[in-house]
């Protein structure tokens, strides 16, 4: 199995969840990977540029290292935002785009969304899991 992690996620490895990091290098010891959606990269970096989050920038930098940054390259993934958007709509449970394309991203490469957003539940052909153990 192979995981994206959700910007939620990400954000708590900086802040030093040693949780995470293992999750991490067991799943790596399984032979599986994680992986970031470049829209993730972009929240984190745009967030820790806002604060000037000097440490904290060079362990993300060091954590981009580590995991393969997934980017919005093939139409498919927009497609699939596209139709999640619309379904989302029409049940009444609207979702910000970021959190659409990160959600359209896993779905297009069949991984599974490692977040800590309740709301990404709305999404049915998600495979979620939440490493943080609260929060879903």
């Amino acid at each position: 199995m192979n995981y994206l992690l959700d910007t939620n996620i990400v954000s708590a490895f900086i802040k030093d969840f040693r949780e995470i990091e293992n999750r991490i290098y067991q799943i790596s010891g399984e032979g599986n990977e994680a992986f970031i959606s470049i829209v993730t990269h972009y929240e984190i970096r745009r967030g820790l540029l806002a604060v000037n989050a000097v440490r904290k920038m060079k362990i993300f930098e060091q954590f981009c290292r580590r995991v393969r940054i997934l980017f919005l390259d093939t139409i498919r993934i927009s497609e699939k935002a596209a139709e999640i958007h619309t379904e989302l709509k029409k049940q009444g449970c609207p979702i910000p785009d970021n959190d659409i394309l990160i959600a359209a991203t896993a779905s297009c490469h069949k991984l599974i969304l490692v977040t800590n957003d309740k709301h990404l539940n709305y999404i049915r052909e998600l495979r979620i899991e939440n490493w943080l153990g609260n929060g879903m």
